[in-house]
C-alpha cells in the first residue's frame, strides 16, 4: 500500500509541520492560561497555595516562590507562543525550543513543590505534561 503524503507549498509534509507546531502550541496554551490565572486571581491562588504548603518546609517561602513560578509560566507560555509564530513564518524552531525548556523548568518546579507538600497525586498528574515537554524538546532540537 502506497503512503500518501500531503505537502504544503513549502514542500514540507503536513505531518512534519504538525509535529513542529502542536507541542509548542499545547505548551503555550497550558502556561499562558496558568500564568495569566496567577496574575488575574493572584489573591485566590496565593491563599490556596499558602494553605497547601502550610505543613511543608516551603511554608515561609510561598509568596516569593509564587512570584518566581508565575514568571516561569508566563515566560514558558510566551516563548512557546512566539515559537509557534516563528515556525509558521520563518521555519525556525529556536523560540519554541526555549519555550519547551522553560516549560520543563516550570514543571520540575511544580513537581518539586507538590512533592514537598506531600501531594503525591498532584505530583503524579504533572508527569504526562513533563513527558510531552521532553518530547517537544526532542522534536524541536
Amino acid at each position: 500500500m502506497k503512503r500518501v503524503m500531503i505537502r504544503l507549498r513549502t514542500g514540507q509534509p503536513l505531518a512534519d509541520l504538525a509535529l513542529d507546531l502542536l507541542p509548542p502550541l499545547f505548551l503555550a496554551i497550558l502556561f499562558l492560561q496558568s500564568g495569566l490565572d496567577k496574575v488575574i486571581d493572584r489573591k485566590g491562588n496565593l491563599e490556596w497555595l499558602t494553605g497547601h504548603f502550610a505543613k511543608s518546609p516551603l511554608r515561609a517561602m510561598v509568596g516569593p516562590l509564587f512570584a518566581v513560578l508565575t514568571v516561569l509560566e508566563l515566560g514558558a507560555g510566551v516563548l512557546s507562543g512566539l515559537g509557534v509564530l516563528q515556525i509558521i513564518f520563518a521555519r525556525e524552531h529556536t523560540l519554541a525550543l526555549w519555550g519547551a525548556v522553560a516549560s520543563g523548568v516550570s514543571l520540575a518546579s511544580l513537581f518539586f513543590g507538590q512533592r514537598m507538600a506531600k501531594d503525591y497525586g498532584g505530583a503524579a498528574s504533572l508527569v504526562p505534561y513533563f513527558i510531552l515537554t521532553l518530547v517537544a524538546i526532542y522534536l524541536l532540537r
